[in-house]
């Protein structure tokens, strides 16, 4: 990538040969968030701090390694041509959906070994990881990249957009959207409505945050994917756009039949781990006679 006079350079500090860019700082702190806030809340819903730091330390990694695969898969021509390039992951080339499967996957696996609701999990962690995704864009801002088609400067402006986002918006000679932001300040909006909500006695059930989330970013994505220059293809179809349909009107439909057709009704989120605690304790009176 060609970084045009005055940008931000990705590099924010350098200790002999190795290199520590802000794109890592930036997404470091964006988990560091998510767990933080993870912890809190899952306190409050009978969840352990240590579950919440062991899973991190699965679910992250995993996540990363996801993700990777993810585009790498969708760019496979490419990569075939010199497959030790896959392991090159500091050239870029990570999509989030990948993260977020690899992610959903590692966490069912890691509640069931450890006996903790899986909808609860999710409800629990799905608002902290879209406000780490949108302080995540802001990565993609530090590089150039992930940005939308070609606008003018006067188009930026009419945004009342910082001087800094739309220099940062000039590349090689060129103003393109910020799409980097669109999503972040979508994100944002959608970690603010799913935490009022989720807040609220006997308002969502269990289950219902993270269906949302899904919901929300699956929405917003489609409409921004739209935009972007940078889009993985399946034939004609740009990948994202078509799984976050997907995404979006499954877990619209989900919510639905959960709320009127599923019996019996999932608990709502507010109550937390008491179900399971109430059903323990019966049961280990019902043993102990």
């Amino acid at each position: 990538m060609n970084f045009t006079l005055g940008a931000i350079d990705p590099v924010a500090f350098q200790f002999g040969p190795l290199k520590v860019a802000w794109y890592g700082i930036i997404i470091v702190f964006g988990m560091f968030v998510a767990v933080w806030l993870s912890i809190r809340e899952g306190e409050k819903r009978g969840i352990k701090e240590d579950f919440i730091v062991d899973l991190a330390f699965w679910i992250i990694p995993a996540g990363l390694i996801g993700a990777r695969i993810y585009y790498v898969l969708f760019e496979l021509d490419v990569y075939l041509q010199d497959p030790i390039r896959m392991l090159y992951i500091w050239e870029g080339g990570i999509a989030i959906y990948g993260g977020l499967i690899a992610g959903f996957v590692t966490l069912v696996w890691f509640t069931k070994k450890r006996e903790i609701p899986v909808w609860l999990l999710l409800d629990v962690l799905a608002p902290h990881v879209m406000i780490a995704q949108a302080i995540g864009r802001w990565g993609n801002f530090i590089n150039q990249e992930a940005h939308g088609g070609e606008v003018s400067r006067a188009f930026l402006e009419r945004l009342f957009l910082p001087k800094f986002i739309i220099d940062q918006m000039y590349i090689n000679g060129t103003y393109y959207h910020p799409t980097f932001l669109y999503e972040s300040l979508w994100n944002v909006a959608g970690f603010i409505i799913l935490m009022v909500l989720r807040s609220k006695d006997k308002v969502l059930r269990r289950g219902e945050v993270a269906l949302g989330y899904v919901a929300w970013y699956g929405l917003g994505r489609f409409w921004i994917e739209g935009m972007r220059t940078d889009s993985l293809y399946f034939g004609p179809f740009r990948v994202s756009q078509v799984l976050s349909v997907i995404l979006f009107l499954g877990s619209i439909a989900w919510i639905i039949y959960r709320r009127n057709y599923q019996y019996p009704k999932p608990p709502y989120y507010t109550v937390g781990m008491l179900p399971e605690q109430t059903f323990a304790e019966k049961k280990r009176k019902f043993q102990s006679k």
